[in-house]
């Protein structure tokens, strides 16, 4: 890989398109019911990651279309809240991430939100690749930036380390600067 220059990390040279789970209905991969497509494969390799076995690219099972209409049809359940994407690294797996969200966008528009977790932090993404820009501009919630063990706490929402934001993507980028996703409830 050479120098660690994420920036420079492109989904095409990654990428295997393989999914290490999907999980349906369930209540912590971000803001209520939510079903949480796990992409496999993430270079950034953090020490105490909870899904290490993911970050391998081949691991777990090719992503297909039968998958993507499962997901679909289970985002229909009127308690369901939207899509999570995490990983391995939602931004290195960009055929997968960016098929999905526009599949829901067309078939849900703004009526399902999509989360997604990322070691990229929001400024990273904003420099890179049009992919990665193409991602982010489907997705309602970030949590930016890479899990550091030494800023672990279980008393964080939706993040590992105090170094991650929750960042509200759409008044982000009306506003061009990172705004904080539901800001009162964020600790």
């Amino acid at each position: 890989m050479g120098t660690f220059d994420p920036v420079k990390w492109e989904s095409k040279d990654f990428s295997q398109n393989y999914i290490a789970d999907y999980k349906p209905y369930n209540f912590v991969d971000g803001e209520g019911v939510r079903c949480s497509l796990y992409v496999s494969g993430c270079p950034f390799a953090c020490k105490g990651c909870y899904n290490k076995i993911a970050q391998n690219f081949k691991y777990g099972k090719p992503y297909t279309e039968e998958l993507e209409k499962q997901i679909v049809e289970d985002l229909k359940a009127e308690y369901c809240q939207g899509l999570t994407l995490l990983g391995g690294e939602p931004f290195l797996n960009t055929d997968v991430t960016i098929s999905i969200c526009e599949r829901v966008r067309e078939v849900y528009g703004d009526q399902k939100d999509i989360w997604s977790w990322t070691g990229y932090t929001w400024e990273e993404i904003l420099r890179g690749s049009e992919d990665k820009l193409a991602l982010l501009d489907l997705v309602d919630v970030l949590v930016d930036g890479r899990f550091v063990l030494e800023q672990f706490s279980y008393d964080l929402d939706f993040r590992g380390s105090s170094n991650q934001r929750i960042i509200d993507v759409k008044k982000s980028l009306a506003q061009e600067e990172v705004v904080l996703w539901n800001e009162g409830y964020y600790k």
